[in-house]
């Protein structure tokens, strides 16, 4: 008993001492918590933004991989001659199929740490600061979450890590494709059809939009009556519509209209619409974005909101592209420096064009137009003025950039259609929407060919008109202003529909090209530098005729050629001899060194633009410098080869207004097969 006491009272002398000490162990628990806690947040930060890295480099690795395996089967299909299937359409396959593992194949486990608090707020802010024990921390909005996936944010995210921003699209993506497609532009072919590339791309796209847009109004308005739509679709909505599926993309028939080389003019129809159009198109929706009438209801008709936008329509597009034709000569000027660097004129040379899209977005242009109309001028003029290294490179490296952003976009469309979070779905709305794209097109197609042949002298044969009406494909500019802005009932229900349609048109119109050429017996094989041209007689030069060249741009290109490429390029006759004698000084000071040191052997570089070498006759007074089919230079002192008398010079240059003479250079046009060629030696041009 007594030992039993000692034991107790052992024990009881123990406890009263931890009682004792437990407060102080608490207090210096509580001082030191803050430090540990510090220390494990940096740690479980450290580990998330190292798992976030790795995510987003396997996320850029996806992409790389589908390009890589899209370019190994794009050579297994050249190597076998499949044209069933272009490359764009090989693009969107893989991104499906990739699309499909994402979303669901792969699973991420749930965070546990991951908590949802209710919030009655009445907008979605797109900063939230959150108070969590005395500590502020800043979450930014990414986006509405479906309320049956709130369990499931770590597959959300993921999908949501795939999904590019959308101005990574317009801002670097778009940009060499647009500036491609005018700098490789064939301006010969271009301008002998430019009248009717006009037509199409302006008042068709215009056509095209409204048709479109009043067919889905009234779709939606159906929709309407029999519960189909569950949200708002207005007017201006089914215009938008209109306007952004109005911009075609033929990319796959062009690709395999080249690999067949098809005939010259419909190729160049089809690929100048198709470059101006999406201008139009881009410009066309931001016009009917900014349609605002007065009072509370914003979708009434109202003249003076529509006049606007007509107004705002005209001020962007030639604002855009007064931007970027400054920006080409500017470019040009520049050029003049760097000439002998041939890494800074290329470094100058990609710069300045891409800038050119920036700067016509941050000054409220739009920057598709700006870098088209760049593109462009910096082939006509800056081409001219970089070293034959510099002029290899900017091909290669524009031809390399599309190429690579085009196959990009096109992946990227088929992985949105599983990983986007919002997509609307509505049977009768996709039905309209290809009803109405077809009718739409088609009446942008035939009754405007129907009133250009009336002023064509090459018709526009009825073959024609049904291949571009089958291949008025959609492609990356179409799915770049839908996914632009998603936030909307009707626009997710636009992003989800074009998306359909892209995929329709590049697999079923593009894959059957090669059968509607046959079809339509359009002629295959045709060479475009031998194209459209005749025999003149026996053993003389054959010379391409020019059946469209309008007669304003022949005066805009004698003017261009006689003092705007002698100011901004080495090319071209020098000012001496084309401004006025009392003009000399300055004649001889605005051109370059190299342009007297050319002279003698006159040589448009850029005689792609209307004319061929072979088709360029000059006159500098009394002494005429002509160029022929080999390059060879001779000279006269007649304008013609044996025009004895000036009335026969005067018969031949009245002819069908072949010529047109300005002060300085006279530039002497090839006349049409439909008239007929002087057969007496005396009379025949020397080409």
């Amino acid at each position: 008993e007594v030992g039993m006491r000692k034991y107790h009272r052992k024990y009881a002398t123990l406890w009263l001492l931890v009682l004792v000490s437990l407060p102080v162990c608490i207090s210096v628990c509580r001082a030191s918590s803050p430090q540990e806690d510090s220390a494990m947040e940096n740690i479980v930060t450290e580990k998330k933004a190292e798992e976030s890295h790795r995510q987003d480099s396997a996320d850029l690795l996806i992409f790389i991989l589908l390009l890589t395996l899209t370019i190994l089967t794009i050579w297994l299909f050249k190597h076998r001659r499949f044209r069933f299937l272009h490359e764009t359409g090989l693009a969107m396959i893989y991104g499906l199929i990739v699309g499909v593992i994402l979303r669901y194949g792969i699973h991420v486990p749930r965070d546990v740490s991951n908590i949802t608090l209710n919030c009655q707020v009445n907008a979605s802010p797109a900063t939230l600061l959150v108070n969590v024990s005395g500590k502020f921390y800043e979450y930014t909005l990414k986006g509405e979450i479906n309320a049956n996936e709130v369990n499931d944010v770590q597959d959300n995210e993921m999908l949501r890590k795939v999904t590019f921003d959308p101005e990574v699209f317009f801002n670097i993506l778009l940009p060499p494709i647009i500036f491609h497609a005018g700098y490789s532009l064939k301006r010969r072919h271009f301008f002998r059809n430019m009248g009717s590339i006009l037509a199409y791309a302006f008042l068709g796209t215009v056509i095209s939009c409204f048709i479109i847009g009043l067919l889905m109004y009234g779709c939606v308005t159906l929709m309407k009556q029999v519960g189909q739509l569950g949200g708002d679709f207005f007017f201006t909505d089914c215009l938008f519509f209109g306007a952004i599926v109005s911009a075609t993309d033929p990319v796959t028939v062009l690709a395999i209209f080249n690999e067949l080389q098809v005939d010259v003019d419909l190729y160049a129809l089809l690929f100048g619409e198709s470059v101006l159009n999406d201008a139009v198109a881009v410009v066309l929706s931001s016009s009917i974005v900014a349609y605002q009438p007065e009072g509370d209801n914003s979708h009434t008709f109202e003249v003076m909101a529509l006049l606007k936008s007509f107004g705002i329509f005209l001020g962007v597009f030639s604002g855009s592209f007064a931007l970027g034709v400054a920006t080409g000569i500017v470019t040009a000027l520049i050029s003049f420096f760097l000439r002998d660097f041939q890494l800074l004129e290329t470094a100058l040379f990609f710069l300045m064009s891409w800038s050119t899209f920036l700067l016509a977005e941050a000054c409220g242009f739009t920057g598709v137009v700006a870098v088209l109309f760049c593109g462009i001028t910096q082939a006509h003029y800056t081409y001219n003025n970089l070293s034959p290294e510099s002029q290899d490179r900017t091909k290669q490296l524009f031809e390399l950039l599309n190429f690579l952003a085009e196959n990009f976009i096109f992946s990227y469309m088929g992985l949105t259609l599983f990983t986007f979070q919002n997509h609307v779905f509505n049977p009768m709305f996709i039905v309209g929407a290809f009803v109405a794209l077809f009718i739409g097109r088609a009446a942008n197609i035939y009754p405007l060919s129907f009133l250009l042949n009336l002023g064509r002298r090459n018709k526009i044969r009825s073959n024609f008109q049904h291949m571009m009406m089958f291949a008025g494909l959609r492609g990356a500019m179409t799915f770049a202003l839908s996914i632009r802005d998603t936030a909307t009932y009707a626009r997710q229900m636009m992003f989800s529909t074009t998306l359909l349609v892209v995929f329709f048109t590049v697999w079923i119109c593009g894959g059957g090209t090669t059968q509607m050429l046959s079809c339509q017996r359009i002629r295959v094989g045709v060479d475009s530098d031998q194209d459209n041209s005749i025999s003149v007689g026996e053993g003389s030069e054959r010379r391409s005729t020019k059946q469209e060249s309008a007669w304003l741009f022949r005066i805009w290109y004698n003017f261009d050629h006689n003092y705007l490429k002698p100011i901004l390029t080495h090319s071209g006759p020098p000012l001496t001899a084309t401004l006025p004698p009392c003009c000399g000084p300055l004649a001889r000071f605005l051109t370059s060194p190299q342009a007297f040191e050319n002279e003698c052997q006159l040589k448009d570089d850029d005689s792609d633009l209307i004319l061929r070498d072979g088709d360029i006759s000059l006159t500098y007074g009394d002494i005429t410098v002509s160029t022929d089919a080999s390059g060879a230079h001779t000279s006269g002192g007649l304008a013609f080869a044996g025009a004895s008398t000036s009335d026969d010079l005067d018969r031949e240059l009245a002819y069908g207004d072949h010529e047109l003479v300005m002060r300085g250079t006279r530039l002497v046009l090839p006349m049409d097969d439909s008239e007929p060629s002087f057969t007496e030696p005396h009379h025949r041009m020397r080409m």
